[in-house]
C-alpha cells in the first residue's frame, strides 16, 4: 500500500474540475462521517502521540476544527451508535450495553425508529454505509432497513479482518440485508467500497457513512493472516494469541493502516472535484482498550472516567469551516444528528435530546448550557460544566471532579461542595425517570 501523504497533496485538488465543482455553490454539501472502533483520544499525532504516523488524519485537523471534549454517549460501542443514529440517549432505544454476538442476536434497533440516515434520505440525500453496524444480527434490523440505500459490512461487534467471522463462528459479511462472504483486511476493504462510491456520479447529494473496525481487536495488522473459523469448521478462536509486546506493535500498525485509508478517502474527495462541498466528521465510537492511548485522561473502554468515553473528533469543511481551529465546548454523538439536520435543512421529525453544533462549527459559538449523562449496569455520571459527578447505582454514592483542575479525576470534592453533589443527583434522577420503564436488551 503506498503512504499518501497529504501535506504534499493538499493544492491537487485546485488543479482538478469536474461538472460537480461547477454546481457546488448551489447544492446541499455531501455528508462523509467516519467512526473508528475502540481508538483513545491521544492516539493520533494531533492529539499529542509520538508512537503512530498519522499524517492523514493530522491533516485532516490542520485543515479543519479538533474538538477537545467530545463525548460518546457510551463507552461501548452499541450504545454509541444508537445515539449517532437517532441522536436520543440510547436508553430510549433500550440499548443500553453491547448488543453480543453471544446473547443477543434477537435484539436490535427497532427498523420504526427515526435514524439519521431516513431523515437525509427523505431530504433528498442518498445513503450509503460502508462497515460495522452492531446494532442488530438479525436480517430485520440490517442497515438498509434502518435508512441505508446501500450497506456493505458486517453486523457483529467485530470480525476476524480477513474472513469476517464473528466472535462465535458465524460467517458476517454482508451486501444490502444477503451474507455474501468476500475476503480482504476490513481497513481496506470498506475503503474500496468508500472510493469506488465517491468516483460515482452523484445526482444528489449524499452521506457516506464508513464505521471502520479499526482499532478494535482481533490484533490483526494488514500483514497478518486470517485466524477464525467457523462454526461448522470447528470454531474455538475469539482472538489472536500476541504477546503484550506484538499486540502494541500490531496496534500500531492498525492505526496507521486505518490513517492510510482516511487519506485515500480525502484524497478521493479531491480528485472527484467534491472537496469544496463535502464535510467530513471524524471520531471514535469510545475510548481506547488496553492497546491504546487515551492520555491525559485516566481510564479505559467500558468505563465512565473520561478515558472510557472522551474522544479525538474533527470536523473538515472547506467551505465553511477555517482549518486550524480548536473547540473546547462539550459535544456528544447524540449531537451528530441534529447538526446534519441543521447544515441540510433536513426536517427533524420527531423528538430529539441532541442539540446542533453547527454555530459552534460555522462561528465558533458556545453550545447551550445543559447536564449530560451517562450510564452503564454499574454506575451513572453526569456532567455540567467543569463539574462531572459519578455514582455506583446501587449505593448512589461516588465522587465529584472538578474537571478544569483534576483531568486525573483522582480528588473527590463530594463533601466539600454537597450543593452540587444534591443538585445533580436530582438531575440524574430526572434524567433516569424519562425511560425508566424502557426495556433494557442489553
Amino acid at each position: 500500500m503506498k503512504h499518501i501523504d497529504l501535506f504534499a497533496y493538499s493544492v491537487l485538488g485546485c488543479c482538478l474540475y469536474s461538472p460537480q465543482i461547477l454546481k457546488a455553490q448551489n447544492e446541499k454539501p455531501n455528508i462523509i462521517l467516519i467512526v473508528s472502533d475502540d481508538m483513545g483520544y491521544g492516539d493520533f499525532g494531533c492529539y499529542g502521540n509520538k508512537d503512530h504516523k498519522t499524517p492523514n488524519i493530522d491533516w485532516l485537523a490542520a485543515h479543519g476544527m479538533r474538538f477537545t471534549d467530545f463525548h460518546t454517549n457510551g463507552a461501548v460501542s452499541s450504545p454509541t451508535r444508537a445515539a449517532l443514529m437517532t441522536g436520543r440517549y440510547q436508553q430510549y432505544a433500550g440499548i443500553e450495553g453491547v448488543i453480543t454476538a453471544a446473547h443477543h442476536r434477537d435484539c436490535g434497533l427497532d427498523p420504526s425508529t427515526t435514524t439519521v440516515a431516513k431523515l437525509l434520505r427523505d431530504n433528498q440525500y442518498d445513503t450509503a454505509m460502508y462497515g460495522k453496524w452492531h446494532l442488530g444480527y438479525d436480517v430485520r434490523y440490517n442497515p438498509i432497513h434502518q435508512g441505508f440505500n446501500e450497506f456493505v459490512g458486517y453486523v457483529s461487534g467485530n470480525v476476524d479482518y480477513f474472513n469476517h467471522i464473528d466472535q462465535e463462528g458465524y460467517a458476517d459479511w454482508w451486501h444490502q440485508d444477503q451474507l455474501h462472504p468476500e475476503e480482504g483486511y476490513t481497513t481496506y476493504l470498506i475503503t474500496d467500497y468508500a472510493e469506488k462510491y465517491l468516483k460515482k456520479d452523484h445526482e444528489k447529494p449524499f452521506f457516506l457513512y464508513l464505521p471502520y473496525e479499526a482499532c478494535h481487536g482481533p490484533w490483526q495488522g494488514p500483514d497478518d493472516v486470517a485466524f477464525r473459523n467457523t462454526r461448522e469448521a470447528g470454531h474455538t478462536a475469539v482472538n489472536n494469541h500476541k504477546s503484550k509486546a506484538e499486540e502494541k506493535e500490531t496496534y500500531t500498525a492498525m492505526v496507521e493502516a486505518l490513517d492510510r485509508c482516511v487519506g485515500r478517502v480525502i484524497k478521493t474527495v479531491k480528485e472527484t472535484g467534491l472537496d469544496e462541498n463535502t464535510i467530513i466528521l471524524f471520531f471514535s465510537d469510545n475510548g481506547g482498550a488496553h492497546n491504546s492511548c487515551n492520555a491525559p485522561w485516566s481510564g479505559w473502554k467500558g468505563q465512565l472516567l473520561e478515558g472510557g468515553q472522551r474522544v479525538s473528533s474533527i470536523v473538515y469543511w472547506p467551505r465553511k469551516v477555517k482549518g486550524g481551529q480548536v473547540s473546547d465546548e462539550i459535544i456528544m454523538t447524540m449531537d451528530v444528528l441534529p447538526t446534519l439536520c441543521d447544515l441540510t435543512d433536513a426536517p427533524m421529525k420527531g423528538t430529539f435530546d441532541g442539540l446542533s453544533f453547527l454555530p459552534t462549527l460555522l462561528s465558533g459559538k458556545q453550545m447551550p448550557d445543559r447536564t449530560v449523562f451517562w450510564r452503564n449496569h454499574g454506575a451513572v455520571a453526569a456532567r455540567h460544566g467543569k463539574w462531572k459527578l459519578q455514582i455506583k447505582r446501587k449505593t448512589r454514592k461516588g465522587q465529584l471532579i472538578d474537571l478544569s483542575t483534576d483531568i486525573k479525576e483522582t480528588h473527590n470534592l463530594w463533601d466539600k461542595h454537597p450543593e452540587i453533589v444534591t443538585q445533580m443527583l436530582k438531575e440524574i434522577d430526572a434524567w433516569e425517570a424519562q425511560f425508566s420503564d424502557v426495556k433494557q436488551s442489553s
